[in-house]
């Protein structure tokens, strides 16, 4: 049964079965890195004024009030003793340089592929024999003759059946894991993270 096995086994398309799953990372890596494109546009800058404004990224400004040391009044023509002061801040920060960038990358893609083949062939024998026998006497007056009639038949019937159970499986393992950014968004975030500055929030007048 070993070469109907083998004969088995050359007829499985493994082109398909492994370059499809390969085949299916590569679209979908494709689709990760055009998902982060995606993102980086419509989280990270002005989709709204982007025909006036293009490029300028989106910013998050923040309110607080902050604890500020300030000059007193002079004493004697000397400066006075600093007073704390509650001061109003604001703080520009841009939305690109707090949120966690996706950038997806499959590590690792793991095929397992078990083929099992059972081959079983059956067979069944059947006999049969009979004997006849038939003894015919004939008498009267003189020799007595008698005569013996034998007949034997057999009868003998063979089958056989090949049978033969196939199970397949395949399982698919992908790995992936959060890339290294690229060096050129790594500028990108160093730029957008020296402009966050914070400063006195301006009050307008009533």
């Amino acid at each position: 049964m070993a070469g109907t096995e083998g004969q088995e086994l050359s007829n499985i398309n493994f082109e398909s079965m492994i370059g499809g799953p390969l085949n299916a990372v590569i679209k979908a890596q494709a689709q990760s890195a055009q998902t982060s494109v995606d993102f980086i546009k419509s989280v990270g800058f002005n989709a709204a004024d982007a025909a006036e404004n293009p490029g300028k990224p989106t910013m998050v400004t923040f309110e607080y009030t902050k604890i500020i040391e300030k000059p007193g009044p002079e004493v004697d023509g000397k400066p006075g003793p600093t007073i704390p002061t509650p001061t109003d801040m604001k703080l520009t920060v841009p939305i690109l340089t707090m949120l966690p960038i996706p950038y997806i990358r499959v590590e690792e893609v793991t095929i397992d592929f078990n083929a099992k083949i059972n081959s079983v062939v059956e067979s069944t024998t059947a006999s049969s024999s009979e004997l006849k026998t038939s003894l015919a006497v004939k008498g009267g007056w003189g020799p007595v003759s008698a005569q013996l009639k034998c007949s034997y038949s057999s009868k003998k019937s063979s089958s056989a059946t090949d049978k033969t159970e196939r199970t397949y499986s395949l399982a698919i393992h992908v790995r992936a894991v959060q890339d290294e950014l690229p060096a050129g968004m790594e500028k990108l975030l160093g730029i957008l993270e020296n402009s966050i500055k914070e400063v006195p929030a301006v009050t307008p007048p009533a």
